[in-house]
């Protein structure tokens, strides 16, 4: 049997695993980084060994060297060193008390502020004062941030990203002195890992990869199968029991509904207004 075929076969198992429908790898492909992607898990468990920070910001140039909008450049990484600048963001994170833990804390912003600046100094209009530029720059980060995850993880890093950096926006906004029009999409802890990460099932394919036209038809069957096999794979802790009581059975679809119960950052498109951009 060839490698090719071995590494096909493994990527196989696990995207079946993961996703629990099979899916056809031709076997020619060479899948050796397709089976880090279909395997990997965020990882919150760290060993206190530094890492180098020439490999910081090796992982930083790599990251961003990802596609970026109309080649705009919109994303800015934040590597947070200082100490008392940490402390500082961890103590707005209770809920993430691993973060405390993390050789590595970055947040990774989006940056439409340059782009502004360019056409001050080429002496054109900016004509396009909407939400698209605050959406523009906030993909921009995404990607940028999705890249170093994936490189960080190539050398055997391990990271978990942190979107309750949101949750207090204005305040990080200010720690870290971003300028109008400059804001945070999310953090990232990172370190040499502490042991592995079980890995976290998703909804099948059936369900989110659709041919020509999106199609519902079997959602509601599908999620509830979805549901049976994660609880039994890696159940959820239930949340707000004194609201809504212990469930029997607690699928994701009960744990993200109760989730949503409850209004998360409701002041951000305020925050957001504040940092100069229009949402119209």
């Amino acid at each position: 049997m060839s490698t090719e075929t071995t590494e096909a076969r493994a990527l196989a198992e696990a995207l079946d695993h993961r996703f629990g429908e099979p899916v056809e790898v031709p076997a020619e492909v060479p899948c050796e980084a397709l089976l880090r992607l279909a395997t990997r898990a965020s990882n919150r468990r760290y060993r206190p060994d530094p890492v180098d920070p020439r490999l910081v910001r090796t992982l930083a140039a790599c990251a961003l060297s990802a596609p970026t909008k109309s080649d705009l450049q919109q994303a800015d990484i934040v590597i947070v060193q200082d100490r008392p600048l940490r402390q500082a963001i961890e103590t707005l994170l209770p809920g993430n008390p691993w973060v405390a833990k993390a050789p590595v804390l970055l947040v990774f912003c989006g940056n439409n502020r340059r782009q502004r600046r360019i056409h001050e100094l080429r002496g054109h209009p900016f004509a396009n004062d909407h939400f698209d530029p605050f959406f523009n720059a906030s993909v921009d980060a995404a990607i940028v941030l999705s890249a170093f995850v994936l490189a960080a993880e190539s050398v055997g890093l391990a990271t978990c990203p942190i979107s309750a950096i949101r949750d207090h926006a204005a305040e990080v906004s200010r720690l870290l002195g971003l300028p109008d029009h400059v804001f945070p999409v999310a953090g990232l802890g990172m370190g040499w890992p502490d042991g592995t990460a079980p890995v976290s099932p998703r909804l099948p394919l059936s369900v989110t990869v659709h041919t020509d036209r999106y199609d519902e038809t079997g959602l509601d069957a599908a999620i509830a199968a979805y549901d049976a096999r994660r609880e039994a794979i890696r159940p959820h802790k239930q949340r707000d029991v004194d609201r809504f009581g212990t469930a029997e059975t607690y699928g994701w679809s009960e744990d993200k509904a109760r989730q949503y119960a409850s209004p998360q950052r409701p002041d951000f498109g305020a925050f957001v207004r504040g940092k100069g951009f229009r949402l119209d």
